[in-house]
């Protein structure tokens, strides 16, 4: 690598933004160099202790979830980049959904956006998310998603993809990666070598790309060509193996198969760099998942990722003690001083590419325009998909399904300790269904119920292990678990969520899918059940789940 490489994709820089990066290069000393390696997390809220750490760190880069204080954001990265010796990479998901900025435009996610697969309207949703990105000072996104949805019981890929098909999935990820950039917000791909074959979550385990390398070039390979065609600024390293390429490479090594890509020279350096050609910055997954700290201790996990290709370590529950251990392994050899420049390059044109050398100008964007809140609206209502309905109970009548019963766990997120509830229930008494919420354990008897509507609400989730309909838990006892009730009951299931829903429940007469649990999906899904528009019957996934009476 030399810097002149830079002036070509992905980072484009011309002869003021390289001559920036040679001498940051060469006059940033040392440990401070060390530091532009981190990117920490600022904890939610406005936590002063939090802030201070940061501030007296000085990382070369920071990851936000917003709060709904616009001015009070601004506030705290002017701070953290008045300390800095270098401007901060400011990073966040950009994902939709719950993940929408707090204040902003609520926006469909990726799988929703799939169902959909209108590649101007996905367009038109990364534009709103990257300006009111911007809008709060985010410059970097970890997202969009390259993962497939082929292991369909895996919690981690689910609504966060652009579904099962590759080239949906390209078509997408592509459209959304370049409107990002366009608008000054740093793209990072992932989760490299490719996520969706797997049905664990890296979360809790090292997980495995189980493909052949021609299949993997069929999918993955096809996949991150494409990004890095289209110019793709990073990549995200992740906690997963490719056990063919290391045998490819390597031959019969053992365990050594199956190291994370994270902490993988061969899976970062010969395989993206190498085989693939990419020249961008390579920023590890968070290193607090049990996908990197099952494989190895701290000092190992720190050194392996530096020294084997990642320019940036995401997260850290210590970073004087992290930057402790690359200052020790620079000085015993095992991080070479070129491979910690080589890093600090990459990250230094990053933030060239990003415009961060010039005096920044004021971001012309804002949160939750009319314009923006009425293109995610309407689209959104274009998302829901009937699935099935093969007892044609659709559309609602109040007047003869007007005596409903909610059967349903609330809207569960990992970061939130208790279900949320779903605002359909009130929806549909605003339109005179008498509506009652299911207790566990309740009996059910069809003499006062005239529709069983079941409501679940689960996204993508970290740390679950694996999403499925806990029939004991809903419904209160092991009896009350194992009756169904749709013979004699209309009967609707609806996932906010998760696609794959009808494995546990083949039997059910009606399915809908709505890929997200925002209010704005709950109305359209609610105008939807009353004949107010058309269902969606494009599904991204197979959600039937290979199940051929799942159809019926």
């Amino acid at each position: 690598m030399t810097l002149d490489s830079f002036r070509k994709p992905p980072f484009n820089l011309d002869d003021a933004a390289i001559a920036w990066v040679r001498e940051r290069l060469a006059t940033l000393p040392l440990e401070d160099k060390a530091r532009q390696l981190f990117n920490l997390r600022i904890a939610n809220g406005y936590d002063e202790a939090s802030v201070a750490a940061i501030e007296r760190f000085r990382p070369g880069g920071v990851t936000r979830a917003p709060g709904g204080d616009l001015a009070a954001e601004h506030r705290m990265l002017a701070r953290l980049n008045a300390a800095a010796p270098l401007p901060l990479l400011v990073s966040a998901d950009l994902e939709g959904s719950r993940m929408s900025l707090p204040g902003g435009t609520e926006l469909p996610n990726p799988l929703g956006l799939a169902a959909l697969d209108d590649i101007e309207v996905t367009r038109h949703v990364a534009r709103i998310m990257a300006e009111e990105a911007r809008a709060v000072g985010i410059n970097w996104t970890f997202t969009p998603l390259l993962d497939v949805n082929a292991a369909w019981r895996s919690p981690i890929v689910a609504t966060r993809g652009f579904g099962s098909d590759v080239a949906t999935v390209e078509r997408h990820a592509v459209a959304t990666l370049e409107e990002f950039q366009k608008l000054g917000v740093a793209a990072a791909v992932k989760h490299w070598p490719g996520e969706g074959y797997d049905d664990r979550d890296q979360h809790l385990v090292t997980t495995t790309n189980p493909l052949s390398m021609d299949a993997w070039e069929l999918v993955f390979g096809r996949l991150y060509r494409a990004a890095i065609a289209a110019g793709v600024m990073s990549v995200m390293s992740a906690h997963i193996a490719l056990p063919a390429f290391v045998r490819e490479v390597a031959g019969d090594v053992g365990l050594e198969a199956f190291r994370p890509a994270s902490m993988s020279r061969l899976l970062n350096e010969e395989l993206l760099r190498g085989r693939l050609g990419f020249d961008g910055l390579i920023v590890s997954d968070a290193t607090s998942m049990s996908g990197l700290t099952g494989w190895a201790n701290r000092r190992t996990q720190v050194i392996d990722m530096v020294a084997g290709g990642c320019d940036v370590i995401l997260f850290s529950e210590d970073p004087a003690g992290d930057l402790a251990i690359v200052l020790d392994a620079l000085a015993s050899g095992a991080i070479t001083a070129e491979r910690l420049d080589e890093a600090v390059a990459r990250i230094l044109a990053m933030k060239a590419a990003l415009g961060l050398h010039r005096p920044a100008d004021a971001v012309p964007f804002a949160l939750a325009t009319p314009d923006n809140r009425a293109i995610a609206e309407a689209a959104t209502k274009r998302m829901p998909t009937l699935v099935k309905d093969v007892q044609h109970t659709l559309p609602l009548d109040p007047q003869k399904h007007r005596r409903v019963l909610v059967i349903t766990p609330g809207i569960i997120n990992p970061w939130v300790p208790h279900p949320i509830p779903f605002a359909v229930p009130d929806l549909l008494r605003e339109h005179g269904f008498e509506v009652r919420i299911h207790q566990p354990g309740e009996p059910i008897e069809a003499r006062d119920t005239d529709l069983i509507l079941y409501l679940f609400g689960e996204e993508t989730l970290m740390t679950r292990g694996r999403n499925f309909i806990d029939w004991l838990k809903l419904m209160g006892d092991p009896i009350s678990a194992m009756h169904r009730y749709w013979h004699d009951i209309p009967t609707v299931m609806i996932s906010f969520g998760y696609p794959y829903l009808l494995y546990d429940a083949p039997r059910v007469p009606t399915c809908i899918n709505a890929y997200m649990t925002t209010e704005t999906m709950q109305r359209a899904v609610v105008d939807l059940l009353l004949g107010n528009g058309q269902w969606n019957r494009h599904s991204p996934v197979d959600p039937f789940c290979g199940m051929e009476d799942a159809r019926y």
